[in-house]
């Protein structure tokens, strides 16, 4: 390639270190001009190439992570293509921004945080979209949890010698959550029946290793494409042969969560985990372990399909349900994040002898019309006249006696009336998971900023006066060689982080500059249902214990943006009011 009509000299295009930020620009536009159409391809970066299993050269990694988002729409309606075309542009021009529509069909924006955010709008009203938008108020995003039993109370004194009281309250607390109808004992298992008493699932939850759970998260597009391929092969698709280098990036996978998942509890857990969730590639696994059925989210690598059975027919209700029980919690409708859901048992002998029951009633039913026709008609096994397209499809598989009589309106099952049974293994599985998740010590997980500040020692004070008071954290502290700056290290939940460099600016007169960058999510240690139980507790608490518990106050602000029920009182600890004058 020739570079002389871009005006750069020999020497600046055979030393690449040369070349600065405007040549490199002219080369870029220069190399798509002559491709031309991949605006429409390229959304960041790219690698271009004939095979479409070539995996990127370089991938960019970009150390600020877009965490903070809000929804936008035009305030006139009329400029809504306007508005899409600008956010377009932006996603393509701001490597750190992303733009997606979510379920309720608003238009968001993802951002790294508060400064970057403004930026972005100001970027949208004045050069992309050029139109008035609305923005809402900022979303933070958190994640919920489970975490194993504390061995201590909250006022540090053994949980093992606890008194009556604590139990009985734990007890009634219990009862209040889970309906009747669901059993759990003694270790958090959870027993559900579908509605029709056809299934049952027993479905345990049990916390991941956090390494594990950073692990996934790490490798989440290649479990999304390992995901892809491995339903590709279950629908009997033809699909391209992945290329050696994904399919060794999955066998290290798989080597590090076994190297990860080691103890009694996690024996034999590689192979048998079923699915990953949310969407099939977040940070909790689903496990199968019961007998009688093995399937495994690694069959790209072995090319194993296993045979039809009946758990395969409706084994992605199963899946289904996990999904949805991870994608929304039960604490405030946020993911999930660090869990593991077991399935140790699913009976459905019950939903095979209901089917092979109606299956002898319909062929007793189709040899008596038979013989009532003379013999002269075709008749098919779901009564009609003559077998349809539909029903050929269906003969010969696991799910035909269920499909045939839930299509004949004479003879309904008792199922009908509940709806589909995949649907009732849906519902089911969902709330299972919900239950078991329930029945251990729940917590929310807040996202984190890594805040380097640099001040003088005259300021050192008010710095940490402004983290404490927004639940800040100071991880390290350190002096620049040479000078009277110190840098401190700290995290800081994103929730308190609007207005956070004003106030520090003010508060120090300018001599400290924060810089925050999103780093990990952290687990809030306090229980967002915790009440006093012991009388430790209660002598340490009072009986109220109505200080503020910050886990409880984000889970309520969450719950009032989503339009959930929040338990609160509008007033509280009233006392009538004394006045010292008489009416006259």
């Amino acid at each position: 390639m020739r570079f002389h009509n871009l005006g750069l000299n020999h020497t600046e295009v055979c030393d690449w270190s040369l070349l600065k930020a405007e040549h490199l620009r002219k080369i870029f536009n220069y190399v798509c001009s002559g491709i031309g159409g991949l605006q429409e391809f390229v959304l960041k970066s790219a690698t271009l190439s004939s095979s479409p299993a070539c995996p990127p050269f370089t991938p960019l990694n970009f150390e600020a992570t877009p965490i903070v988002r809000v929804a936008v729409e035009p305030k006139h309606p009329s400029d809504m293509p306007q508005l899409v075309k600008g956010m377009k542009l932006l996603n393509q021009a701001d490597p750190c921004v992303q733009v997606l529509i979510q379920e309720t069909g608003e238009h968001v924006l993802i951002t790294a945080g508060e400064v970057h955010l403004q930026r972005c709008l100001d970027d949208l009203k004045e050069r992309f979209a050029r139109v008035e938008i609305s923005v809402s108020k900022p979303i933070i995003p958190f994640r919920e949890t489970i975490t194993r039993p504390p061995k201590v109370d909250m006022v540090n004194e053994e949980i093992g010698r606890q008194q009556k009281v604590a139990v009985i309250h734990q007890s009634k607390e219990e009862q209040n959550k889970i309906p009747e109808g669901v059993q759990v004992d003694s270790d958090g298992l959870v027993t559900m029946s579908t509605a029709n008493k056809y299934a049952t699932l027993s479905v345990r939850a049990i916390p991941l290793p956090e390494e594990v759970t950073r692990l996934l998260e790490e490798n989440c597009d290649l479990i999304r494409t390992m995901e892809q391929f491995t339903s590709s092969l279950n629908e009997g698709k033809k699909t391209q042969e992945m290329n050696q280098k994904t399919l060794d990036q999955i066998q290290a996978l798989k080597q590090k969560l076994q190297e990860k998942l080691q103890g009694r509890k996690w024996r034999n857990a590689i192979d048998s985990i079923w699915s990953f969730g949310p969407r099939k590639c977040g940070p909790n696994i689903l496990l199968n372990g019961f007998e009688g059925y093995e399937r495994s989210v690694w069959q790209c690598l072995d090319k194993g399909v296993k045979e039809a059975s009946l758990y395969r027919d409706f084994d992605n209700s199963v899946v289904s349900g996990f999904q949805l029980a991870t994608l929304s919690g039960p604490m405030c409708e946020e993911p999930l994040m660090g869990v593991c859901f077991s399935v140790e048992k699913w009976d459905m002998s019950k939903f095979a002898e209901q089917v092979s029951t109606n299956r002898q009633g319909l062929e007793e039913k189709a040899e008596g019309e038979t013989l009532a026709t003379g013999g002269t008609t075709p008749v098919s096994a779901d009564g009609d006249s003559e077998s349809t397209p539909e029903s050929k499809e269906t003969q010969g598989s696991g799910q035909q006696p269920f499909k045939l009589l839930s299509r004949r309106k004479g003879e309904t099952l008792l199922a009908d009336c509940y709806g589909p049974f995949s649907g009732q293994l849906i519902a089911t599985m969902k709330d299972a998971c919900r239950y078991a998740m329930q029945a251990k010590p729940q917590r929310l997980m807040a996202a984190m900023y890594t805040c380097d500040i640099m001040a003088t020692a005259e300021v050192l004070g008010r710095v940490y006066a402004v983290l404490s008071k927004r639940e800040g954290r100071v991880l390290q502290e350190e002096m620049k060689e040479g000078t009277d700056m110190f840098i401190i290290k700290a995290v800081l939940p994103v929730a308190e982080s609007f207005g956070f460099a004003d106030e520090i600016r003010k508060r120090t007169s300018g001599l400290a500059s924060p810089q925050l960058v999103f780093s990990h999510w952290e687990v809030i240690s306090d229980d967002p249902f915790w009440v006093p139980t012991t009388e430790e507790e209660y002598l340490h608490f009072g009986e109220k214990a109505d200080s503020e518990n910050q886990a409880r106050k984000y889970m309520n602000a969450v719950r009032k943006r989503k339009g959930l029920y929040v338990d609160e009182k509008i007033v509280e600890h009233a006392e009538k009011q004394r006045t010292l004058s008489r009416n006259k």
